[in-house]
């Protein structure tokens, strides 16, 4: 990795109240050692920098997030170096400690889709999306939120067999594609989202005609999972991407997956999305390649965060 971009990068942003730069990093990462001698120790050596770390904790996403919030300072500078989880634990401390600070991602992870949205975003001010879960604040994504079939195909990578092989190296994108489809086609007959009212800026849906939908997608940034192309929604305040699917159906999903990799995601323009449980029901969540089991939820609203963070 060429060091000297993000060194620049920081050399300009200095100022009397921009010069402590906190390092995100996962200790237990396969390339754990990858982050310490190509961003620690150059970081160590800039000069007029005050450089801190926090090590990613083995507990979870908004569990970290919360602890890093409470370390920041205005005029701070959160590096991380690392996957999307990293990545989003990052974003998160940085939206939720409401400091002055400037957010940047280093990509040392599989798909690496919030460190290529923020890339692209550099020197400018991104807005992310917000999940709210029965009226409270859940998380922020940079790039997207899914519920359903996508956010439960997310748990393979977290199962001890495909650690192994991700950790032993040159396991890139092929070897996620063949990991997922193994999953679909094992799992693809179950029932991944209850039936549930769906209201947006574009359209309404009644509980009977989600019955057989098994995924909704919010967009905000340039990738989903690497291949999907995205779009720079990220620049605006209000609009993203969204879509509901029937994807356990392959044909509909090759179709998709051709659209989506090939042009865009295909989906509306929407300002919210609701998404409301009558009865309540277990689902699953994902933002970034990180997700949550959901018990006995009614209503999720997916919309712009009020909150804007500015990248180096």
């Amino acid at each position: 990795m060429d060091f000297s971009k993000i060194e620049n990068k920081i050399l300009a942003a200095k100022t009397k109240n921009f010069r402590r730069v906190i390092l995100v990093y996962n200790p237990r990462s396969s390339k754990a050692i990858r982050v310490k001698t190509e961003v620690l120790e150059p970081l160590r050596k800039i000069p007029g920098i005050i450089t801190g770390k926090y090590e990613v904790r083995p507990t979870d996403v908004d569990d970290n997030a919360e602890k890093l919030s409470k370390l920041l300072q205005d005029g701070d500078i959160v590096l991380t170096a690392g996957g999307d989880g990293t990545s989003t634990i990052g974003l998160n401390g940085a939206l939720l400690s409401k400091k002055d600070v400037r957010f940047y991602a280093l990509p040392f992870g599989n798909f690496n889709d919030l460190p290529r949205t923020i890339e692209q975003a550099s020197g400018k001010e991104i807005y992310p999306l917000e999940a709210i879960i029965d009226g409270k604040h859940y998380r922020y994504a940079a790039c997207y939120f899914t519920i359903g079939m996508f956010a439960e195909s997310t748990e393979i990578f977290d199962t001890e067999k495909t650690r192994k092989k991700l950790r032993k190296g040159n396991k890139g994108i092929f070897f996620s594609i063949k990991t997922l489809a193994n999953w679909y086609f094992k799992n693809k007959r179950k029932n991944f989202i209850p039936k549930f009212k769906f209201i947006s800026s574009e359209k309404t849906l009644e509980p009977d005609e989600t019955k057989d939908i098994s995924d909704y997608l919010a967009v905000n940034g340039i990738s989903v999972a690497k291949m999907m192309k995205g779009g720079k929604f990220y620049e605006d305040k209000t609009n993203f991407l969204s879509t509901t699917k029937k994807l356990t159906s392959f044909p509909r999903l090759a179709t998709f997956m051709a659209k989506s990799i090939l042009k865009r995601v295909p989906a509306n323009i929407s300002t919210k999305d609701t998404i409301i449980f009558p009865n309540g029901a277990n689902v699953e969540i994902q933002a970034e390649g990180e997700y949550k089991k959901l018990k006995h939820v009614q209503e999720i609203i997916i919309k712009k965060s009020e909150k804007s963070i500015k990248i180096l």
